[in-house]
């Protein structure tokens, strides 16, 4: 935390200097008053006061809220709907599960370090903390392996029985958890900042950022997401190709039950990228603040523009059951039954999800 001090020969100068809190996206922030006077260059020592964000905390609370209760919407209509039970919405779940966790966990989390707690408890301050990266870090590698399952039913359509089997899913899940699981704990490994003399449970008094910006951002979030937008970009233009390709061919039914096929996969990888289009565009924010704290701690950060951030990525988690309800006839329709309280869910008209072709039903 920087305070700056200031030569001045003539008055008293009052300064105040907010000090934010980043974690994998998670933001917390605290102000300190500081007092300069006069002929020489002094430091006051910092006085850190943790103080309630009423706005801010009210809105975190209807995020949770949201949050909890959407993703385990989501979890209970495939767990009811057979139509519903594909390797594509396993992996949709277990984003659904880390979505839940952060409405129901990461965010209370947040608001207790937003207060400064746990105090003069650097380890379990460490473990609050790491839960949030840990989480974030399970929403990527799900949405990393929707992306790799797209990409064998669309390019290896032969072998794809063979490889996504429901078994073969939850084995990559309970990789993907423990890779996060462990990607999360690195700072409780050592990988953190002496304990401040304060006490506080600040993160960017505690987790060292060069972890944050080179390790996790860098290697285990911006990687992962390179390679999924190079995945979907290959994925559309490989499927408007074929979809030309078959156009050309006139007059045959194969032409007609080919082109269809295509559609739904072209619209099934629509809606997929749109997650992970929402996903990066509320996180990245955060995750580029990280780097200005890093690579620049001089340049000054807008408190509204920390708030937003901070705000931003945790109502990632909230928005995914609405982006299912309107671009997926099937769990739309899943939906409006558990409203509805109907017997025999998974018995309704629709035949296939929007955009799911054959090669992602359950094996």
């Amino acid at each position: 935390m920087n305070f700056t001090s200031y030569e001045n020969n003539t008055f008293l100068h009052f300064a105040t200097s907010t000090m934010s809190t980043l974690t994998q996206g998670k933001l917390t922030q605290a102000t300190t008053t500081t007092t300069t006077t006069s002929t020489t260059t002094t430091t006051a020592a910092p006085s850190i006061l943790a103080s309630i964000n009423l706005p801010y905390m009210i809105a975190e609370l209807v995020i949770a809220l949201l949050s909890t209760v959407g993703n385990l919407l989501v979890c209970v209509a495939v767990g009811l709907n057979r139509k519903l039970q594909t390797v594509t919405n396993y992996f949709l779940v277990s984003l659904a599960v880390a979505d839940i966790c952060v409405g129901s966990l990461a965010i209370p989390c947040a608001i207790m370090t937003d207060l400064g707690i746990p105090r003069h408890n650097l380890y379990l301050c460490l473990l609050m903390l790491s839960v949030l990266i840990m989480l974030t870090q399970s929403s990527i590698f799900s949405l990393l392996a929707v992306a790799i399952e797209r990409y064998i039913a669309i390019f290896m359509p032969f072998q794809y029985h063979r490889l996504m089997t429901p078994r073969n899913a939850v084995l990559v899940l309970c990789f993907t958890w423990t890779l996060a699981f462990l990607i999360g704990l690195v700072p409780l490994m050592g990988w953190h900042k002496p304990p401040p003399e304060s006490g506080y449970c600040f993160f960017v008094l505690v987790v060292d950022m060069t972890y944050m910006v080179y390790f996790n951002f860098f290697a285990c979030v911006l990687t992962p997401l390179v390679v999924m937008f190079l995945i979907y970009a290959q994925i559309f233009v490989t499927v408007k190709r074929q979809m030309r390709r078959i156009a050309a061919e006139r007059g045959s039914a194969a032409n007609t039950e080919g082109t269809t096929k295509m559609k739904k996969e072209m619209k099934m990888a629509t809606s997929l990228f749109l997650v992970l289009f929402l996903f990066t565009s509320c996180w990245i924010p955060l995750h580029i603040i990280n780097c200005f704290l890093l690579l620049c701690p001089s340049c000054p950060v807008p408190l509204p523009l920390l708030l937003t951030a901070i705000i931003l990525s945790h109502a990632n988690s909230a928005v995914n059951p609405f982006l299912y309800a309107y671009k997926m006839k099937t769990f739309r329709n899943a939906f409006k039954a558990i409203f509805l309280c109907c017997r025999g869910i998974g018995d309704g008209d629709e035949q296939h999800d929007d955009g799911g072709g054959n090669n992602t039903q359950r094996s």
